[in-house]
């Protein structure tokens, strides 16, 4: 299947409608911004920048960063503004599309992405207001936690980021669309099965009619 997390940022792309407002998350999200053509898109951080873009090694400004702290670059018309002006902007909805990572995901398309009982909790970040503020919602994940649990859960064990619903999941085994009171998956991502997405899901979804006509299982 080779690197899963590109496999997932890829696909997360091609969700993207051009000239788009998309913040990217922490994790597999901020891999999307190698997969699109910068000049079709805007990519905002909550930390307070719109026009982010890659940058070489070589260019690295130590005080550029995004919301991960990771090492960002300017787009031509980049801007800079505080903190609370760029939460205003994610309040508002002006921001088209959030990329999000997830630890669960339940059957009525909540998430939860900021605490695991137990450990020490920095905060939740920017993703309470991005749930709340986004027009839309795209969550790329594992499909697994790293004991091999399912991350679809019926009902989520961590705390919840916010009662919004989650549009999208891509996982590295499957994608799923929110139809109103349920997910249904839509496509299988790699050589995954629809009996292996079902082993490793324990939310209620429903299937595609033209994927079970391709006899996927």
């Amino acid at each position: 299947m080779g690197n899963s997390r590109e496999l997932i940022a890829k696909r997360a792309a091609a969700e993207l409608t051009p000239y788009s407002f998309v913040n990217l998350g922490i994790g597999i999200p901020t891999l999307v911004a190698d997969f699109i053509d910068e000049e079709l898109y805007t990519l905002h951080t909550e930390n307070g920048m719109l026009g982010v873009t890659s940058v070489e090694d070589e260019a690295i400004d130590p005080f550029i960063v995004n919301a991960g702290k990771l090492p960002v670059g300017e787009a031509i018309g980049a801007s800079y503004f505080s903190s609370a002006d760029s939460f205003a902007m994610i309040r508002g909805g002006h921001i088209d599309v959030a990329i999000l990572g997830a630890l669960q995901i339940d059957s009525k398309g909540r998430i939860a992405n900021w605490a695991i009982p137990g450990k020490d909790i920095i905060g939740v970040g920017g993703a309470m207001d991005l749930l709340e503020g986004a027009k839309k919602i795209i969550i790329t994940t594992n499909h697994v936690a790293n004991d091999g649990s399912p991350k679809i859960v019926d009902e989520c064990t961590f705390p919840i980021t916010s009662e919004r619903v989650a549009e999208t999941i891509i996982t590295d085994m499957a994608v799923f669309n929110w139809r109103g009171e349920h997910f249904e998956l839509v496509e299988l991502m790699g050589d995954s099965t629809i009996e292996e997405v079902q082993a490793n899901t324990t939310a209620y979804f429903t299937i595609n009619e033209q994927l079970l006509q391709e006899g996927n299982v």
